[in-house]
């Protein structure tokens, strides 16, 4: 296998979603990566040297989880909203790790859009010398960074899903609950319609008795009794 389709590999072990179809990876722009550009010899064996090693990680990453990346409790995200140097510092990285994805990131971004490749691998790799940034920490911290984001994207969706599981099982216990007491509800209307239609029919039985007697004495008998009120209008 070619230095290149090593390296290649090791991007696609870390970057998001490259599309070999389409002749590069996806959403990279006029990125192209380092190892289609022509460095000096001791910096490309910088790379090679910190790529090999992150083609073992990217392999150890497959296998981890949340619990083997974080050292700490990761950030919560409200509204979605991620504090990354707390990821980072739960994960275990180091602020001077941080700092040293931090500074090489800020100089890439720096550079104008139109900057031949050749030119701003020039320019970066020549800052980083001045400042004695080795390149293999600087990788190192970089796939560190990608590892702990991918493990709490992972800790989050496993929490997510827990969460969905017992919203989802209360929600199941509170329909059934709804259903029983639609039930209880729709049985108690049904039997005091019934205590309605019987207690009704049972009144014009006794209705007959009164009428026997004559609407005027009925009515006397109830302004004179003490037992009695006369019915509202």
């Amino acid at each position: 296998m070619s230095e290149k389709k090593s390296w290649g590999s090791t991007v696609k072990g870390w970057f998001i979603v490259p599309d070999e179809s389409a002749g590069g990876e996806a959403g990279t722009g006029d990125y192209k990566p380092f190892s289609d550009v022509q460095v000096a010899p001791e910096d490309d064996a910088a790379i090679r040297r910190a790529s090999g090693g992150a083609t073992a990680k990217a392999g150890a990453a497959a296998a981890a989880t949340p619990q083997t990346v974080f050292t700490g409790t990761p950030p919560a995200a409200p509204g979605g909203a991620v504090d990354f140097e707390q990821v980072y510092e739960a994960a275990g990285i180091d602020k001077d790790e941080r700092e040293r994805v931090a500074r090489t990131l800020e100089l890439l971004n720096s550079l104008p859009a139109g900057t031949d490749p050749t030119v701003r691998k020039q320019i970066v790799m020549a800052s980083l010398r001045a400042f004695g940034v080795p390149i293999e920490q600087i990788i190192e911290a970089g796939a560190e960074e990608l590892q702990a984001l991918d493990a709490y994207i992972a800790s989050g969706a496993a929490d997510t899903e827990k969460l969905t599981e017992e919203a989802g099982q209360r929600i199941k216990q509170y329909e059934e609950e709804i259903v029983k007491l639609r039930k209880v509800m729709q049985e108690r209307v049904d039997e005091q319609n019934a205590v309605i239609k019987r207690c009704n029919a049972q009144k014009l039985e006794v209705q007959k008795v009164l009428e026997f007697f004559g609407q005027e004495a009925v009515a006397r008998v109830v302004r004179e009794s003490p037992k009695l009120q006369e019915p509202s209008a």
